[in-house]
Parts: C-alpha cells; structure tokens; sequence
C-alpha cells in the first residue's frame, strides 16, 4: 500500500508498505524511514494497491482509535500539493498536529482514553442575539437558499459577524452532526471573536485551531473537531486543513488580507482552498469583507460567486467624515498637524477615543551619526536594524539580528548618534509630550492625566499582553491608542470616534503593483474602527495625513467608494494584463552568494525550452528580491506568467525535475511560489 510520509516531497515518489492488517485509505500509521519511525497517512485504496515486493518494509503500528481521514480532506490535500508544487506528503503531514506526528500508538491511545467525552446536546441558541436588520435577514436568506460561494460585501459595522454566528447556527440546527469552520486572519481577532461564539454555542462547542496554541491545545482540538465533537472550528489559515467529517459551512473572515497567504513551505492561499473545499465537501461558503480582494470582487462581478451587500451600519450610523490633511502645507519635520492635534484633544476632553496608527513599530527605523555615514545597518540583512528606545537595543525585523545600542558610532567614535524617522514607539512618546497641557474625564467626571497606550508587536509578545491591553481599551480606560495596522483589523471599539493615519504614503509609489489596493484596504477597515456606536457616528472622522492629497485612491476613500476604487484599479489590471486577469508564479532562489542564486535561475529560465505549457508563458529575467540578503543569505527571484492557470500548472508541473536537476546540494535552496502577494 502507498503511504505518505514527510519523505513524499519534491520528487521522491510514494513509498510501499507491506501491512497484514486491513487499512482503510486516510488510516494513520506509523511506519520505518530510514533509521526512524515516523507517522504516515496510507493514501490509496488497498484493493488498487501496487503489487508487494520483497524490499518493502511493514507497517510498524496503526493508530487505533482515530478514524481515518476523510476522502474529501485527501482531495483538498492532493489539490493543495499539486497546484502549489510540493511533496503531497509535505502537505499532508504538515495539515496534522505536531504533537500527533511524534506520538506513538500507545501514547496516542493513553491521551484518547484520557479524554472526555462531549455527551451533553449540542447548545445553538440564538437567545441572547441581537435582532436582525433587514439586510442582515436578506443575506441569511440567500445563503440558506441558494448554492455560493458568496461574498459578503458589508460595511465596517454592518454586522457582518452577526450574519456568521446566526449562519453557523442554521447550519448546526439542519443537521445533528452539522459542522461550521469560521477562519479569521490572524492570531490577535481570535478572543474577541471566540468569545462571541462560545457566548452563543457553549464553551463546548467551540476549539481554535492557531500557531498561538500549545502542542497539547492543539492536538485536543483537532482531535475533537476530527471525532466530529467539536461542532465549530475558529482559527487562522492553517484550520483550513481541520478535519471536519461533516463539515457544512465556511466562513473567511476579513477575506481580503494577505495574512490568509501562507509565506514559507506549501505557500498556499486559505481562502482559494476554502472555496475548493466547500465545493468538495457539499459545504456552502460565506466569504466576508468591507474591502474584498480584487479577485473576490471580480469573481462576484463575473457570477462566479454571490454578492451579498450590507451598505449601512447598524442603528443606522453613518461612516467616519474622511479628511486629508496636506503636509505640504505644514512646516518640515512634523509629525502630526496643529488640526489633528486640536481634534484629538477634543476627543480627550469629550470622555472619547482616538487611535492612530504608522505602520512602522520600534522608536526609529534607522539610528545614525550626526558626523559620517554611519547608519544602523544589519550585518546579515540588506536592510537597517530598527532602534528600540525601550530596551536600548537595534533589532532587525527581518531576521532578528539585535544588539545593544553602540555608546558611540563605530566607524568615527562620534557620541553624537541620533535616530532617524519615526515608529510606534516614538509616536507615543511624542503625543505625550504635545499633549501634557489636555486632561481627560474620569469616571467620577473630575480631570484626570490623559492616558496614551501603545499596541504593536513589540508589546503584545508577552503572554496575555494583547487580551489585557484590548481590554483596557474596551473598558475606557485608554484616551489614545497607538499602534501599527494590527489595531486597524476587525476589532469592535465602541468608544472610539478619531482615527488618524500618520504616514501612508509610501505605498502609493510602490514597485508592488498589489500596494494601493492593499493601502485602500487598510484605510477603509482602519476607518470602520470609528463611529461605531451610532450615538456618536455622526461626529466621527479619519484623518489622512498625506503629501498626496489630490490622488486617485484618497478621491475613492472620501466617498468610501470601494466599488468605484476597485472598478478604477480592475481596469488597469486588464489592460496590463495583471491578475487576475493574468496567473503568476515566482521562482525564488537562496544561496550564500548572489551570483550563484542568479546562476541558478538563469540555468532554470535556459531549460524550459520544449516543457509543456512553455510556448503559452512568459519568463521574466531574474532580480533580486525587495530585500535582497536576510540572515547571510542571498535572494533572487524569477516571475512567471500566463493568460491561462492550466497553462501555467502544466508548465510548473514539468519544470519541477529540471529545477531538481540543476541545483546542486548545499549550494541553493529554491522555491515555488503560486499566486505571489507580493512580486
């Protein structure tokens, strides 16, 4: 029987076992490779098997008590390897827990013995939700009657997570073994959002599936969602691989954000391969966002999936007045206007909250020295270490390279060394300073100091820090919040009515073509953080600070005009053949020195003359990557394109063993990379 095991990669093909016992596709077993025991997946069905030979080992032990994998989680795990060029075992082992891949048969039985049952019924009670608006009622509607996928097109406070929780429950209530997958895109939107939903269905109910868990946490909540216990799984990208026998409903959250594209190994997209797995499993899929992924909006354009539109905020609030401010106006070196300044401390005064936010965390991006050219560059990066005021260290956010603050320059001995620009941690510091003569309003209405608090990073890394600072946030207790994109995403702050963003520009000009959607995205969710309650939606505002204020992007934004923007931006991509009018894959390349990475690529761009699919794509010269040295290690990239997807998977799938050929151990480290984010 062919099994697959973390060996199945690249081009080592499927590996035979020998197995007295009968075992079903999908069991689990443990099987020898090489001098260990490792766990495996047994692939095809014993009656097709190949026939046995003298050389193939046994199967050691199968892991009783777990049922085998489903037959629709295998063909999304076979999808997944083959569209984004890897090993199926690679992926399929990877899609497990690790605690279960190093567990023996008899430690796994121990813990399976060890766990409770989940006897009590099944809680989906609607009791405590909120009433439905109509055009939440409307979209409900559609999704029970109609096939999908669908596409959520909803206003920043619209109640859109209120249409999940009441489709969840619709679809556990249809079926007694009913299951529901709720993604989100990151680690930080999981407590708020798991509290609503264990708040509805039961703590029961409910298991998270995230890179933040435990291996023991993690291992319990696969197998609860895998024994069909756990009727709802909420997690990041990775819960896309959850088995969930009787899986019914999707839903992707936030469906727009990169963070659902994974950046290293299988670089999959979650949410493609929610929709592919809806489509094999029977399971309808809701993807939901205020600014959808253009290829979202286009496939809802196209009829290939159903738009779903929520325009208006609940209790009939209105969007956040945007306001530009031009910096050209305003003397050299500030940091935030005298306007911006007067509105925020209006808000301190009024018992209300601001949030501001620059992409950028640390004190500075760049400490250097006021006599020569020294700068905080990294050794191992080509890129510069950021100064951290808070432990005095220069730390590179790539690969993390730090050091203690020189106590004068290395290169001239100047003790004059000065930072240059600014990061989270400076622009707290500063509103401290411009707001010391503003007081807030305590509970008790007398005056109090105001209260600035910063999220990023940097200081959510502790345990529980993000729980804790979201609470304070959510309590009152914070005036200002300052932060990078993090606190712009999904969070409901119902006392926030200011939201500022300091320094935008840079994406406007980028080499990425994917950059202003992504910055349209960002400043359209980080207003939706304004005006939520409805009771101050109407004083609400978001402040753009720009030396841009006449673009195209900022036009659409002060509509909150994401169709006209995402017409805008769709046009130019089909005249220049851009996705997703146009498929692409980049072929990264690592090695020592830059000259042999660009060796490799060129030699791999030479040898695809005659492969299948080469005449309908075109192959772009090799460059070095945005950031071209990480860790001592060089990067270069080739890009791949084609008016047509088959087109290119043929041509990817014949140039693997050419790529294999070429490269000479040791020496470079390559990789494919399907549907890039970033080119």
């Amino acid at each position: 029987m062919v099994v697959a095991t973390p060996a199945h990669r690249g081009l080592i093909g499927p590996l035979s076992y020998r197995s007295e016992l009968a075992l079903s596709p999908g069991a689990l077993v443990r099987v020898p490779l090489g001098r260990r025991e490792v766990l495996g997946i047994v692939w095809d069905d014993p009656e097709d098997s190949i026939e046995p030979h003298p050389g193939e080992r046994p199967v050691s032990a199968q892991l009783t008590g777990v049922a085998p994998l489903g037959v629709a989680w295998r063909r999304l795990v076979s999808f997944a390897a083959s569209y984004y060029q890897r090993g199926l075992g690679e992926v399929a082992l990877a899609a497990l827990p690790p605690q279960l891949r190093d567990l023996s048969a008899e430690q796994l039985a121990r813990r399976l013995r060890r766990r409770p049952g989940h006897d009590a019924p099944p809680t989906t009670s609607l009791g405590c939700a909120p009433p439905l608006t109509e055009q939440q009622q409307q979209a409900l509607d559609r999704i029970e009657q109609e096939p999908g996928p669908f596409l959520l097109f909803g206003a920043t406070g619209s109640g859109k997570t209120e249409v999940y929780l009441h489709a969840v429950s619709r679809a556990l209530q249809s079926d007694p073994t009913a299951q529901a997958l709720v993604m989100v895109p990151e680690i930080n939107l999981t407590p708020q959002l798991l509290a609503r939903f264990t708040e509805r269905f039961g703590l029961d109910q409910v298991v998270a599936m995230h890179s933040g868990l435990t291996p023991a946490q993690r291992l319990r909540g696969w197998l609860a969602a895998h024994a069909g216990e756990a009727r709802i799984v909420l997690g990041t990208r990775m819960a896309v691989f959850a088995s969930m026998p009787s899986l019914r409903l999707i839903v992707v959250d936030e469906e727009h954000d990169p963070s659902y594209k994974q950046q290293e190994g299988a670089r999959y997209s979650a949410r493609d391969l929610a929709v592919l797995r809806g489509r094999l499993e029977g399971a309808r899929v809701l993807l939901g966002s205020a600014t959808p992924s253009l290829e979202s909006w286009q496939a809802s354009e196209s009829g290939r999936y159903r738009r779903l539109e929520m325009p208006a905020r609940i209790g009939a609030g209105s969007l956040p007045e945007v306001r530009l401010v031009d910096m050209n106006l305003q003397p050299r070196q500030t940091l935030l206007s005298s306007a911006l300044l007067e509105a925020i401390g209006e808000r301190i005064q009024r018992g209300e909250q601001s949030l501001i936010f620059l992409n950028r965390r640390g004190y500075a991006p760049v400490l250097a020295c006021t006599a020569c050219e020294w700068k905080s560059s990294c050794p191992r990066c080509s890129a510069f270490r950021v100064f951290h005021k808070l432990d005095r260290s220069l730390r590179c956010h790539h690969c993390g390279h730090a050091e203690r603050v020189p106590r004068a320059c290395p290169d001239c001995g100047n003790v004059d060394i000065a930072p240059m620009g600014r990061g989270t941690e400076r622009l707290e510091e500063h509103l401290s300073e411009l707001l010391q003569g503003v007081q807030g309003v305590g509970s008790d209405g007398q005056p109090r100091p105001v209260r600035i608090a910063r999220m990023d990073a940097d200081s959510t890394r502790g345990k529980g820090a993000l729980e804790a600072q979201l609470e304070q946030v959510h309590a009152g207790e914070v005036d200002v919040l300052v932060g990078t994109q993090m606190i712009t995403k999904g969070h409901d702050f119902r006392r926030i009515t200011l939201v500022a963003a300091v320094n935008p520009d840079s994406a406007l000009f980028s080499s990425d073509f994917r950059a202003p959607e992504r910055l349209f995205a960002l400043l359209m969710q980080a207003a939706g953080r304004a005006g939520r309650n409805a009771a101050q939606a109407a004083s609400s505002q978001m402040w753009v600070q720009t030396f841009n204020p006449r673009h195209p992007l900022f036009a659409a934004l002060r509509r909150h005009d994401y169709p006209g923007f995402a017409h805008g931006q769709l046009e130019e991509r089909r005249v220049a053949s851009m996705p997703p009018f146009a498929f692409q894959a980049l072929l990264r390349a690592e090695a020592k020195t830059q000259q042999a990475a660009l060796a490799f690529l060129q030699a791999a761009r030479e040898a695809t003359a005659g492969l299948p699919g080469a005449e309908y794509v075109t192959l772009y010269s090799p460059v070095p990557m945005a950031v071209q040295r990480v860790a001592d290690i060089e990067r270069v990239q080739l890009l791949v394109e084609s008016d047509a997807r088959p087109a290119l998977q043929r041509f990817l799938a014949a140039w693997q063993p050419v790529l294999h050929a070429l490269r000479e151990p040791g020496m470079v480290r390559w990789a494919v990379d399907v549907d890039p984010l970033a080119v």
